[in-house]
């Protein structure tokens, strides 16, 4: 649905084949009663194909098949939404980013190779700066043996044990820098949250003076809230591209139903009110992948516009993907209310990503707020 290159499509291929395979519906039901899901091994062999060199310049290890990275993750996104495949492809790609475009070398020779290779994962720690999901705002403590951190994060999604943080943490004069913290460090502690997604797990983390060294600083001092903004723009579209794959399985699945199910004699699809529906169904889902298309499109090109259209992209898609998937529910009758049935997986993946980081209601006041500003700019 994303791609426009052949190269583009063969990673989606060969994307799309693994996870068929990999996680079938029945397999998603049995790790949906453990307690961690992730399996490392799978994991690597994701890697294999470039999940996780997308966004990394290839003089940093890693390369784009089309020049833009982001328009090439979104092939994976969109394939990982369709089949609600574990892992945490977003956040260890954002952290990624982060480190090719800010960290230092040794950073580069060090955690951004482990996740080049799938040796390790990340997650970016993002809180707003207000509101109920703000959390204890991360403190920075300078000393003699590093930086002390101390706080706390209100969600991050779970990965390899020895994996990566990226947090944002604020010193005495209240400038916030960016810090990457080993999962496994003294002073961090994870406590497991309770999901609706059946494949991926989250954790909130506490921190109390957890030490890490100067140099786990990424980027300059203070800079972590413009930075924030960019990794927003990264994390809404690739939320996105997963809601979009989510909503065409669910599309698909439904419109099949609609063929194979006789009504009266007659097939349900054939119905003129059924028939309306589904047009509107198809409507949505192709105006949701078009507007997450030109999203990354411009984020990924850097385009003076791309935080509105990435800002768009969640806030359409995340409102009307969890609702058309609904509608598919319905249209599926008291079958599709079932644990037996799938359209649920798809469901539970589009609402919970509609959610993270940030609602379509925040999305849509980023967006307004920006655009606000673009014509104040212009007077």
């Amino acid at each position: 649905m994303f791609t426009q290159t052949a190269d583009q499509d063969l990673l989606e291929a060969t994307t799309a084949d693994y996870l068929r395979v990999t996680w079938t519906p029945a397999r998603i039901r049995e790790l949906s009663r453990l307690d961690s899901p992730f399996d490392p091994a799978l994991w690597r062999r994701g890697v294999d194909l470039g999940w996780t060199a997308l966004l990394v310049p290839a003089d940093s290890g890693g390369g784009s098949v089309s020049g833009n990275g982001l328009a090439d993750l979104l092939a994976v996104a969109y394939q990982f939404g369709r089949h609600a495949a574990p892992g945490p492809l977003i956040g260890t790609n954002v952290v990624a980013a982060a480190l090719a475009r800010w960290g230092t070398k040794e950073q580069h020779g060090g955690p951004l190779a482990e996740l080049l290779d799938g040796a390790a994962t990340a997650a970016w720690g993002y809180a707003p700066r207000t509101g109920p999901r703000s959390g204890n705002g991360l403190r920075a403590v300078s000393s003699d043996d590093g930086v002390a951190l101390t706080g706390t994060v209100p969600l991050v999604e779970t990965g390899t044990a020895s994996g990566y943080l990226l947090l944002a943490a604020a010193d005495a004069q209240g400038l916030r820098s960016h810090y990457l913290v080993p999962r496994d460090a003294p002073g961090v502690r994870t406590s497991p949250l309770r999901g609706i997604d059946l494949t991926r797990r989250y954790q909130s983390v506490t921190l109390q003076d957890a030490t890490v060294s100067a140099a786990a600083r990424v980027g300059e001092p203070g800079s972590a809230d413009d930075h924030d903004e960019l990794l927003l723009d990264l994390t809404a579209v690739l939320q996105a591209a997963e809601i979009v794959g989510t909503m065409e399985r669910a599309f698909t699945t439904t419109l099949q139903w609609t063929h194979d199910r006789y009504s009266f004699g007659r097939p349900l699809g054939s119905y003129q009110e059924i028939k309306h529906r589904m047009a509107d169904l198809r409507t949505q889902l192709e105006a949701s992948a078009a507007v997450t298309a030109k999203a990354a499109r411009h984020v990924g090109e850097g385009s003076p516009d791309a935080r509105l259209w990435a800002s768009t992209a969640k806030a359409y898609a995340g409102q009307v993907g969890p609702e058309l998937i609904q509608d598919c529910v319905q249209l599926h009758g008291g079958i599709g209310v079932t644990f037996e049935h799938d359209l649920h997986i798809y469901l539970r993946r589009a609402t919970v990503n509609a959610q993270l980081f940030g609602t379509p209601a925040a999305f849509t006041d980023r967006l307004v707020s920006l655009t606000e500003t673009a014509l104040g700019g212009g007077k």
